[in-house]
């Protein structure tokens, strides 16, 4: 059996690559690279403007916010065809596919034109404030505090591992609003932006790329925020916090079969492991797809999640591995370097093999997705 895609798609693909053909930046006016993917050069904005304003940004979208109504298939085959050319289409990820993806599912009109099409234009950029030092995985117990008072709420509290924050013009933030029902029946969803008074964001590295500052700390000391900020309904944050971990996951699924696309290019075909990396890259596209194709329970984003992080991690240890002492070394960058590429991809076996631990944690552990799976799809007591 072949799988592949109609007429119609084919068409599809070929009229986006041709603009990207016609459209990509010039190595000169691209010399600015990000540092990291918070650090958001002009000229990765206007590139990002003109996907949208061309409905080339998400094409699902309807053409007000950066689509043109594709199709799910349709929909499979842009994602392709910038996972092919190792393509950015921009260096906001979680402003775009998470962020910006919540307040269409879940803002006001008036919040998808003030914050929405703004931060999927480039004009501004946005972050996710969920997890806290006492409240990564299990999200319910968050302890940032969000009292009301007269038309606006009063802010405090810290939030840990914001991806983005320190460049970030908002951030969608998860706060506790009543502390005396249910944990997670108390919580709201705040658009805070970060020049308010009493936001403090401290960015810092990882083990894995030290200068790369993306990470934050971000503190609230008695930040007052528009009630017009409010997300969804008041106390119903969780209802929130579930389409954007969806939201998260899938993008996460896109980056790990992006990952494992390249994993399989760049790999020795030659090892007996390879044919497991390309059964579990082929289960990954249709497990993606399936979830693409229809409105399922949540859930079942945890199988994608879960198989996608744990696969990507197990095919670049094998890689680490087949390469012997070589995996250490950066592979030498000849001739001129596209700025348009995934930094990931140009770094050592090592580095590639240590940034999969992240990605077990990122979305939520491996851990955690085991017990949504067991619970809430197979059935298992807690």
């Amino acid at each position: 059996m072949k799988l592949a895609f109609d007429r119609d798609v084919e068409d599809f693909r070929a009229e986006f690559a041709a603009f990207l053909d016609a459209n990509l930046p010039a190595e000169d006016d691209a010399v600015e690279r990000p540092q990291s993917s918070s650090d958001v050069p002009e000229w990765s904005r206007r590139w990002q403007r003109l996907l949208f304003d061309t409905g080339w940004l998400l094409p699902g979208n309807p053409p007000e916010y950066g689509g043109r109504n594709a199709s799910l298939p349709q929909q499979l085959a842009h994602l392709e065809e910038l996972s092919k050319r190792r393509i950015y289409h921009s260096f906001n990820p979680q402003g775009l596919g998470i962020v910006a993806a919540s307040l269409l599912t879940f803002g006001t009109e008036e919040q998808k034109r003030r914050w929405a099409v703004p931060i999927l234009r480039a004009e501004i950029t946005a972050s996710l404030g969920m997890s806290e030092p006492g409240a990564g995985s299990d999200l319910a117990g968050l302890r940032t505090r969000a009292v009301l008072d007269g038309d606006h709420f009063v802010v405090n509290g810290q939030k840990v591992w914001t991806s983005g924050a320190h460049d970030a013009d908002v951030l969608l933030t998860f706060v506790r609003t009543d502390p005396d029902v249910p944990k997670h029946k108390g919580i709201s969803v705040l658009l805070v932006p970060t020049d308010l008074p009493g936001v403090v964001r401290r960015p810092f590295g990882s083990i894995t790329a030290p200068d790369d500052l993306d990470f934050n700390e971000v503190f609230f000391t008695d930040v007052r925020v528009p009630r017009a900020n409010l997300v969804g309904d008041l106390n119903g944050g969780w209802k929130v916090a579930h389409g954007s971990l969806g939201h998260e996951r899938m993008m996460l699924w896109l980056t790990f079969a992006e990952w494992m696309e390249n994993v399989v290019r760049d790999a020795p075909a030659r090892e007996e492991w390879y044919a497991t990396l390309l059964m579990d890259l082929q289960a990954l596209r249709l497990l993606g797809r399936r979830q693409l194709a229809g409105d399922r329970d949540p859930a079942e984003l945890s199988v994608l999640k879960l198989l996608g992080s744990e696969a990507l991690q197990s095919a670049s240890l094998h890689a680490l591995e087949a390469q012997g002492a070589e995996a250490l070394l950066h592979p030498a960058v000849t001739g001129p370097y596209n700025h348009m590429t995934l930094e990931t991809f140009t770094a050592s076996w090592f580095e590639r093999y240590a940034r999969t631990f992240g990605a077990t944690i990122a979305g939520g552990t491996s851990e955690i997705q085991r017990n949504i799976i067991a619970e809430r799809i197979l059935g298992l007591p807690r």
